[in-house]
């Protein structure tokens, strides 16, 4: 396929963070492209948002993968929460106790 023929669904200064959403849409099903996964080192030398790596998929993929980074986004900005069983602090992105394996209430 050629350039014009995906889009860009996410983009961010951290790779990690850009290979993570691509690895969630293509779990899914979702055929993604990652760009620009190296070319960090050319920031300065070109505009920094021109070397931010970002996930490209195609057009009629554009709705659903949206969709879905926005509710992983919202996931993961939950609170967090003390285990009515253990009282273990947890992050909000876990709906069970690591320690004792009791549901989020």
């Amino acid at each position: 396929m050629k350039d014009f023929d995906f889009v860009c669904v996410f983009a961010h200064t951290n790779p990690l963070l850009v290979s993570h959403v691509a690895n969630l849409l293509e779990s899914v099903g979702i055929p993604v492209e990652r760009r620009n996964m190296t070319l960090s080192g050319a920031s300065g030398e070109l505009p920094p948002v021109e070397c931010e790596p970002e996930v490209w998929v195609a057009p009629h993929n554009r709705a659903r993968a949206e969709a879905l980074i926005r509710e992983t986004e919202k996931d993961e900005a939950r609170p967090g929460w003390v285990c009515p069983g253990c009282g273990e602090a947890l992050e909000g992105v876990f709906d069970r106790c690591w320690n004792c394996g009791r549901d989020r209430s």
